[in-house]
């Protein structure tokens, strides 16, 4: 029986969040060692902690997921860009089983989506140069495309952390000196 076109964008959704991606780490396996400290981290002003694009991606998919369901088009709930809270790790585990949450939720969803509607408009008013909206088909690539791009600022953002934390501790060794 060959495979639908649900089943395969549920296995890109599952590979991007979880799974053998092609593209890297998927973003459950980034997460997996961040803690507050880290997931708090701002190498510079204007630049997203790694708590804050979990708060956007989780935000998103909930948006995504609540358009599969006919809502109109629009800013998620949580807003764009959600505020984290203190730091702290009880907040931080609730910012990643929030975002397993809404992954699955999300998951859910599109498996409910009958196949025949995945090229029909979404609630969304745009209308592009071609005259149309964005179908489910789109707006579901998209989701996925949007939670690898962020997953890519979470990697070098746990790269930057660790090169600061080595060099924070060779300039404490040579100042021990």
């Amino acid at each position: 029986m060959p495979e639908s076109e649900i089943t395969r964008i549920v296995d890109e959704l599952e590979r991007e969040h979880a799974g053998d991606a092609w593209h890297g780490t998927p973003l459950r396996q980034l997460l997996a060692d961040v803690d507050e400290t880290q997931a708090a981290w701002r190498p510079y002003e204007g630049v997203q902690t790694i708590w804050e694009l979990v708060l956007h991606v989780t935000a998103w998919k909930n948006e995504v997921r609540r358009r599969l369901g006919g809502a109109p088009a629009g800013l998620p709930r949580e807003g764009d860009w959600p505020a984290a809270p203190p730091a702290g790790p009880l907040a931080w585990r609730q910012a990643v089983d929030t975002l397993e949450d809404a992954h699955q939720a999300l998951v859910a969803a599109v498996l409910r989506l009958a196949p025949a509607s995945l090229h029909a408009p979404t609630n969304d008013p745009r209308d592009r140069e071609t005259g149309r909206g964005v179908s489910y088909y789109v707006m579901l690539h998209g989701i996925a495309q949007h939670d690898v791009y962020h997953s890519g600022q979470i990697a070098l953002l746990k790269k930057a952390f660790a090169a600061e934390q080595v060099q924070a501790a060779q300039s404490a060794a040579l100042a021990d000196q």
